[in-house]
């Protein structure tokens, strides 16, 4: 049992080491990795929403739809599964986290073949159900990549693990928001105007193949070193170091620290989630066409948040997760105000492009520090299970509000609609200052980390 913890010190760590880290073998493995956890997300939400709006859904519907993403908020249902129980013959000739993994992108490459069939106009519900299958493969995904990430380095190189990772995500984000927009684009039959669903098609189809990244990384990278949990005598201790354990050790190494702790993670990045959902509508009724789209918030974007990562990665380990962690929150709920400023503007351009590199500097800066703050809470004999329940509560109040952004939107517009997530940010900076208090490096030594296998 841990003691709770103090103020977080300042790493010592030369600027020199700090940067060398990105080029060990594991943080290269986790830019690949990244790319394949990417890519899922816009393509059963953001660009999602941005071909339901052209095919002439409703935004209210657009913002129900947006539930599909709740799978990531109910990982932690089945991440014990992931966790501890192999899976022949994928885990016998890969190991349990590599295993997992490729059951995971298997089923995300169906499902996106799904919605590459299935035309909106036609009805919804088939198109639907492929992207829950989607989502459902691209949250088991997650909760094994995150347990191969924290089994990969020691926890003072989490940050830069997490930073790769977010690099590799968000060059998959580039892909799945600009690449699907301009091979949609470059796919529409010249002479007619409108929504055709043979581009998307071809799209969508294009975008499964992608998923081989990712494939190909798990098929060549080594099964994490971690400790072989003891053998269950019975079922009902089976079930228990399953289902029960993961959750009891948590509560049990903070104590009444755990409810501040992870009401911080409920809504740290609610501002981000809640906009997300409508801002490719937005775009759409706002008359930016798919290539300005690509470009601006595809590229620039994307761009701008990986230089986030980087720099909160980096922070991070030079200045102290929680510093980092308090500047994200502020910077991101301060972000969503430009776009609001957007929103009386109209169709204009160089706004476009300064909103929309600001709002993902910040989101950069925010996740990286976010996600070393997260491993640092886990414990590495559940560490797929317990960082699935904090991945799982981040989004899950977030993506059910972001549900009724579309209600909101049609009942009040752009402009309020985007103070209002600035303002959910709000309660987020207290929550930070108060977790800061109890935060310390020493959090990750009472994790039971393993040896450090980068260098493997």
């Amino acid at each position: 049992m841990s003691a709770p913890p103090a103020a977080e010190a300042p790493s010592s760590l030369p600027w020199r080491d700090a940067l060398k880290v990105y080029l060990e073998p594991a943080t290269l493995r986790m830019l690949a990795l990244g790319f394949s956890a990417g890519l899922p997300l816009l393509l059963v939400l953001g660009t999602l929403s941005f071909r339901l709006r052209e095919a002439g859904i409703d935004r209210t519907t657009i913002g129900f739809l947006s539930w599909v993403g709740l799978a990531y908020g109910f990982k932690w249902a089945w991440a014990p599964l992931v966790d501890r129980v192999p899976v022949p013959p994928f885990t016998t000739l890969l190991g349990r986290r590599r295993g997992w993994l490729l059951i995971a992108q298997f089923t995300v490459i169906a499902g996106l073949c799904g919605m590459a069939f299935n035309d909106p106009r036609d009805g919804l519900p088939p198109l639907v159900w492929c992207a829950v299958l989607v989502a459902f493969g691209s949250a088991t995904q997650d909760i094994a990549l995150d347990a191969f990430r924290i089994e990969s380095a020691a926890a003072r190189k989490q940050a830069a693990l997490a930073a790769a990772y977010q690099t590799g995500y968000r060059l998959a984000m580039i892909w799945a928001g600009a690449g699907v927009l301009w091979i949609a684009a470059w796919a529409e039959l010249p002479g007619l105007a409108g929504y055709q669903n043979s581009a998307w098609k071809f799209a969508y189809l294009v975008m499964a193949g992608s998923m081989a990244v990712g494939v190909i990384t798990v098929l060549l990278s080594p099964e994490p070193v971690r400790a072989a949990p003891p053998r269950p005598k019975s079922a009902g201790e089976w079930l228990e170091s399953v289902l029960i354990e993961p959750f009891a050790d948590f509560i049990r190494r903070y104590r009444w620290q755990a409810v501040l702790i992870l009401s911080l993670i409920a809504v740290y990045r609610i501002s981000d989630v809640v906009m997300g959902i409508m801002a490719n509508p937005f775009y759409v009724d706002m008359g930016f066409t798919k290539d300005e789209v690509a470009t601006v918030s595809k590229i620039y974007g994307v761009i701008m948040t990986l230089v986030g990562a980087f720099v909160g990665g980096v922070l991070s380990m030079r200045l102290g997760v929680m510093r980092v962690l308090m500047l994200g929150a502020v910077l991101s709920a301060a972000s969503n105000l430009l776009f609001a400023g957007l929103a009386t503007r109209g169709h204009d351009l160089t706004a476009l492009v300064l909103v929309v590199s600001a709002d993902n500097l910040a989101g950069g800066i925010a996740s990286a520090a976010f996600i070393a703050y997260l491993s640092s809470l886990t414990n590495v004999s559940y560490s797929a299970t317990q960082y699935a329940l904090f991945s799982s509560l981040m989004l899950l109040l977030p993506k059910f509000i972001a549900g009724y952004s579309g209600a909101f939107v049609d009942a009040f517009g752009y402009h309020a609609f985007f103070i209002g997530t600035a303002a959910l940010g709000v309660p987020v900076l207290f929550l930070v200052a108060l977790a800061s208090r109890g935060y310390t490096n020493g959090a990750a030594k009472d994790n039971k980390k393993a040896p450090d296998p980068a260098a493997t």
